[in-house]
């Protein structure tokens, strides 16, 4: 890490136009920028096998965990699970619903998580989304049977979220967002978790995932450990552990998606536990899927000040810096190789920089091609609406930050053309 710092104070001295102040929203005014090599190691040699790409990965891997999203300061198993309920009638006699409480204890200290799950009775073992919500399970669907949680929430009238606890009144809120019969008609189950469960979204680390790793006397993560992004990744490995023991989902097809900061939760989740088939990741912007050194919309700067929980302490140093830092997002995305990863943008979501996240799936490429696939062929935006399938999928819709029946088909088809039986 030492290295780290040594260069990035050099750059500051010698180059200290790198400052991007102001919110850039046109393309015109997009600063200049150098990406880090892909395929070069941090010794200069550069990375021409699927071997050499194993090494080159690990570094990678590294260098978001040391100053971006931040390691994880220790183990948590799960220690048990508790099947709370579950109905073979769910969706129109269509899916088996689960509830499930997944339990983690460490040092006499306790978190429980619960995980909603239905899986289509269609299938013996069916493949399966997964990804958090944003208010509670209840909020997907509007089935009575789905527990309420009681956890912190964000408070939002207009949902039936008041002192920070839910209501009735938010049973089904958020469902244009979970098509969850659509899902189960395409032949996948689908599982969800309120992420606020497992670290709330705020800036306080004394509840959540993070104190059952702290050390005797400490009260947050050291500089370089796990901000909530990653311990939201975290819990959807946890999940995971879940689904292998679990006859009736297949675990060799679990599809991990998120949209806006759970987006960058569900690539930062890919990156780090290979064992996720495919990865989603929607609008997920700064800190996910888009190019951090084109300062378009929100910056690096900006999200660190607006939620400086949400990242490792390290990456603040890189506020107004992005040109400082040794790796960029597309690194990040080509994380995920060899298998699909799919993402996906709004025409209207400008700060969540389209052509940026666009140019990560461009320039992560050359990983896909070591293994003989597709992404990118040229750095050209797609028509509006009009999705790529290659093993890097990418679409821009019109309409805006949101998650709509048009991305949830486009996942699907993906999810059909990439992972299906008779696929490598």
């Amino acid at each position: 890490m030492k290295y780290f710092l040594f260069l990035f104070l050099m750059i500051l001295l010698v180059f200290p136009g790198f400052s991007q102040k102001n919110v850039i929203d046109n393309e015109a005014n997009v600063p200049n920028y150098v990406l880090p090599e892909l395929l070069v190691f941090r010794n200069g040699k550069d990375v021409k096998t699927q071997k050499q790409w194993k090494k080159r990965r690990s570094e990678i891997v590294g260098l978001f965990e040391r100053i971006e999203y931040g390691k994880i300061p220790g183990k948590i198993r799960l220690s048990k699970f508790e099947i709370l309920e579950e109905s073979d009638n769910a969706i129109n006699n269509k899916a088996v619903r689960k509830q499930v409480l997944l339990t983690f204890k460490k040092d006499k200290k306790q978190l429980s998580v619960n995980l909603l799950i239905y899986l289509p009775k269609s299938v013996e073992k069916a493949p399966l989304f997964v990804g958090y919500n944003f208010s509670g399970n209840h909020t997907i669907l509007s089935d009575s049977e789905i527990f309420l949680t009681e956890a912190w929430v964000a408070n939002s009238p207009s949902l039936g979220i008041i002192n920070h606890q839910v209501t009735e009144q938010s049973r089904g809120a958020t469902n244009n967002r979970w098509p969850v019969e659509k899902i189960i008609d395409a032949g996948y189950g689908l599982a969800t978790m309120y992420y606020g469960e497992v670290d709330p979204d705020m800036d306080d680390f004394t509840d959540g995932i993070h104190p059952l790793l702290y050390t005797e006397g400490q009260t947050k993560p050291a500089d370089d450990e796990w901000g909530s992004i990653a311990a939201w990744a975290w819990g959807l490995s946890r999940a995971y552990d879940y689904f292998k023991k679990d006859k009736s989902i297949d675990d060799s097809r679990i599809i991990v998606m998120g949209h806006s900061r759970l987006g960058k939760t569900s690539l930062w989740a890919g990156a780090a536990d290979t064992r996720f088939a495919m990865v989603i990741s929607n609008n997920s912007g700064c800190g996910g899927a888009a190019l951090s050194r084109r300062s378009f919309g929100e910056t690096v700067e900006k999200i660190n000040k607006s939620f400086p929980h949400w990242f490792c302490t390290n990456f603040k140093r890189f506020n107004n810096y992005e040109n400082a830092l040794p790796m960029d997002q597309h690194m990040l995305i080509a994380l995920m190789a060899p298998r699909p990863v799919y993402i996906a943008s709004a025409e209207d979501d400008k700060w969540a920089d389209p052509y940026g996240e666009f140019l990560s799936a461009f320039y992560a490429s050359p990983g896909y091609k070591l293994f003989d696939y597709k992404g990118m062929a040229n750095k050209q935006l797609p028509e509006i609406n009009k999705p790529i399938m290659n093993r890097i999928g990418y679409h821009i819709r019109s309409g805006k930050h949101d998650v709509t029946d048009f991305d949830w088909e486009q996942f699907i088809r993906f999810a059909d053309l990439h992972l299906t039986k008779s696929q490598d």
